[in-house]
């Protein structure tokens, strides 16, 4: 069994380092053969040393470091086509030259910068792919940096989702149980609390595990999304191709969460919402007619009311006049997307 852990690296250096140790620990955990184990890093353009970090205290991994920032899809395809699959890359990039069909590893996990596979998580979920073979993708239960439990697999989006993106319900009574029920996308607590793995819609891209066969077949991530909803449109393309989406509760990895988005916090959001509406325009067949028309409506209102909010934070002397028009301009360009 050839297993390849992929981590795409933007300005995370020491989130990076801890995530390659754990990598490495879980490997040993996991008793994997390092012949048939490796690690492939790619580094976004990074300023704070990433790279130079990597080479020198992680010899044994396959370092990319890209001249310009590939974003998450781009740099995981890139780490891909290196592995030896097929897969699409960004305009204007190259495909690596080392790249060999016949070594291509059996599984692949994505894996973010900001998490860190906890014991023998990636024996966990290889084991899992390994002995389903109808499974095409799998992912571990996450877990924030102190340790409380975080949703790490979801329904797939819908209107509803989308107006809580807007929307706070912090006012009513029991609004967590809105933010955590079937109706925000999200899967009881008592599947995850059970080590019986479950199927579902989507895996988070944080940590997801695919089989080497079904990125064959369906191809890589879709260049289309530079960041946001790429997993979410791998996984319906797996569906569609008769592959399973599984979540593994036994396996567990520790997610400090949008430590790399957090650093371009409004370009971010822009790119969030055009992803969501990406992901509805390409998969037409799973929803209904009109839905795009009512989703942009909403994110529009939304918007709207977003924008009317940040005024208001301003006026209280919350945010700064910078702050303020750096957050209008945001909620613009999503209102004209």
């Amino acid at each position: 069994m050839k297993l390849a852990v992929v981590v795409v690296s933007y300005n995370t250096r020491d989130l990076l380092d801890r995530c390659l140790a754990a990598t490495l620990a879980s490997a040993e955990a996991s008793s994997l053969d390092n012949s048939q184990f490796q690690i492939v890093v790619v580094d976004n353009a990074s300023v704070d040393g990433s790279a130079e970090m990597t080479a020198q205290r992680y010899p044994q991994v396959r370092l990319i470091a890209s001249d310009s920032n590939l974003g998450f899809t781009g740099g995981n395809n890139l780490a891909l086509a290196l592995l030896g699959f097929s897969v699409s890359l960004p305009a204007g990039v190259e495909r690596p030259a080392l790249a060999q069909p016949d070594t291509r590893p059996d599984y692949v996990l994505l894996l973010n910068s900001d998490a860190e596979p906890v014991g023998d998580a990636l024996g966990r979920m290889a084991s899992f792919l390994e002995t389903n073979p109808a499974a095409g993708i799998c992912g571990p239960r996450l877990q924030y940096g102190d340790g409380r439990f975080q949703h790490s697999a979801f329904h797939y989006p819908d209107l509803f989702q989308t107006a809580l993106g807007f929307f706070s319900f912090s006012r009513i009574r029991g609004a967590h149980r809105i933010h955590d029920s079937r109706l925000n996308g999200r899967y009881p607590a008592r599947l995850w609390q059970s080590e019986t793995p479950f199927r579902v819609d989507f895996v988070l891209g944080a940590a997801m595990m695919a089989r080497g066969a079904a990125i064959v077949q369906v191809g890589g991530l879709d260049n289309d999304y530079y960041m946001y909803c790429e997993e979410i449109d791998w996984c319906m393309r797996m569906d569609d191709a008769g592959w399973g989406v599984f979540a593994i509760p036994a396996a567990l990895v520790t997610h400090h969460a949008g430590q790399s988005s957090k650093q371009i916090r409004w370009q971010a959001y822009v790119r969030l919402w055009r992803s969501r509406l990406l992901l509805t325009a390409k998969h037409p067949q799973r929803y209904p007619p009109g839905y795009l028309y009512l989703m942009r409506g909403l994110i529009r209102f939304g918007s709207w009311w977003d924008m009317a909010g940040a005024r208001r934070r301003f006026a209280r002397g919350e945010i700064t006049g910078a702050e303020l028009a750096a957050e209008l301009a945001a909620h613009a360009e999503v209102m004209r997307l």
